[in-house]
């Protein structure tokens, strides 16, 4: 997906989601905490309770941006209110093929307050939760909702 950021988005928005395409078409999210609100939070495809922070929500996707393979983002959706967007991608984990979605809220500064993951089918799902799992089961339950 190219990274034409629709107009019908708010400014601030525009800008951060502008920054999110940058960040991961270049594989670095070393300007993510700029975009964060300090209460940001994570839902996961495997975990019931959300993550709560900025700092777990940073965590995260700096760690799945390494386990993904062959990342690619394909469609795009976005709220009337101009403050939500769903973006649809695909990606390998090892051996196993996976689609989802993203669904990131922001707020009227452009900060995410929100990053939902959505991912299919079951055993693609299963090959990420033990990757993430194996890098990051010691540092999550501080982050737990």
């Amino acid at each position: 997906m190219s990274a034409h950021i629709p107009a019908s988005l708010k400014p601030a928005v525009q800008a951060s989601l502008q920054t999110w395409h940058d960040m991961v078409a270049a594989r670095d999210l070393s300007r993510l905490p700029g975009i964060l609100h300090d209460d940001a939070c994570f839902r996961s495809p495997m975990a019931f309770k959300p993550y709560q922070s900025a700092a777990a929500v940073n965590l995260i996707l700096s760690t799945v941006l390494t386990v993904f393979q062959d990342f690619k983002y394909h469609r795009f959706l976005a709220s009337d209110d101009g403050l939500n967007v769903v973006l649809e991608f695909s990606a390998r984990v090892g051996e196993k093929s996976l689609k989802g979605i993203d669904m990131i809220a922001f707020d009227e500064q452009g900060r995410i307050v929100d990053f939902e993951v959505m991912v299919r089918p079951f055993n693609g799902l299963q090959a990420l939760g033990a990757e993430m799992g194996a890098r990051l089961a010691a540092f999550l339950p501080a982050y737990k909702g």
